[in-house]
């Protein structure tokens, strides 16, 4: 038998765009011949799956898998709802969150799909992936992928909204001993869910945005003819409007708009605050 080398596998992943474990098998089948292998491919619908992937995809689910001290997050990307909602994709979306959550990923580091199939363990990934392409006829894509592992002093929460088209990881610290802690968690995590603040704090909004809205706010103040001194006081009133829509900690809370985010992790006592967070939604 031909030995199989990784130039090999990378000339025939390059001309068909199937994955790396199909090809390894397809040229193993064709004793090492490249166009044997693309004949394989063919025939199996492996290469006419991997043409699809060009394919714009608008739908799909977003998964959260948690374990002891850590939680792994997936995004899967479909051209229908109609796929989206088949037993088939939800059941590789809930098979790839399990097994990515068995890999080492770089902590609180988003990776595409392609990022991970590099990874140890990551072929199977993007073999099932073919697969399921070939059954259902339409481009799939693993889209993105993150991990968060937390500390044992700190608390990770999770919350994906009804449907599946949003998803939240979130770490809190100074949660030490609160019995609540993952409630709490979570209810900032639905908060985050559907408000999509910025940053944390002001002060983790990018700089280039932060002086584009007090550009524009500038320019509207000049607007309405104020003098100097008065536009400056309306700029500030203002930017601080912006931060509160926008910073996470100074958002009115949704379940309670009479406090702040801030406000209701004040409320389990001590220093309890947001470390970071990550949000998922489909489309975005």
């Amino acid at each position: 038998m031909a030995e199989i080398t990784a130039a090999a596998v990378k000339s025939l992943r390059d001309r068909t765009g199937a994955g790396m474990m199909d090809c390894k098998r397809a040229l193993a089948e064709a004793d090492g011949d490249e166009e044997r292998a693309i004949d394989l491919l063919r025939q199996s619908g492996v290469a006419k799956a991997a043409k699809r992937a060009g394919r714009d995809v608008s739908e799909g689910t977003v998964q959260v898998s948690a374990n002891d001290g850590s939680a792994i997050m997936v995004e899967v990307l479909s051209e229908t709802d109609f796929v989206a909602r088949s037993e088939a994709f939800t059941g590789f979306v809930q098979n790839t969150a399990a097994a990515t959550a068995g890999m080492t990923l770089p902590d609180g580091q988003v990776l595409t799909g392609a990022d991970l199939f590099e990874l140890e363990g990551g072929e199977g990934i993007e073999h099932e992936l073919n697969k399921l392409r070939v059954q259902v006829g339409e481009n799939i894509q693993l889209s993105r992928v993150v991990k968060l592992a937390a500390e044992a002093s700190k608390t990770l929460g999770s919350y994906v909204h009804f449907g599946n088209r949003i998803g939240v990881l979130i770490e809190l610290e100074g949660t030490e001993g609160q019995e609540s802690a993952g409630e709490l968690a979570k209810g900032v995590a639905m908060h985050i869910a559907a408000t999509n603040p910025s940053g944390i704090s002001p002060d983790d909004i990018s700089p280039e945005v932060v002086e584009r809205e007090r550009a524009v706010l500038i320019e509207q103040a000049k607007g309405e003819g104020k003098p100097a001194e008065i536009t400056e006081r309306i700029v500030e009133g203002r930017m601080r409007k912006f931060f509160e829509e926008n910073a996470l900690l100074w958002q009115s809370y949704v379940r309670d708009p009479d406090i702040t985010v801030k406000d209701f992790l004040g409320q389990a006592g001590g220093d309890t605050t947001v470390t970071r967070f990550v949000r998922f939604e489909i489309g975005d």
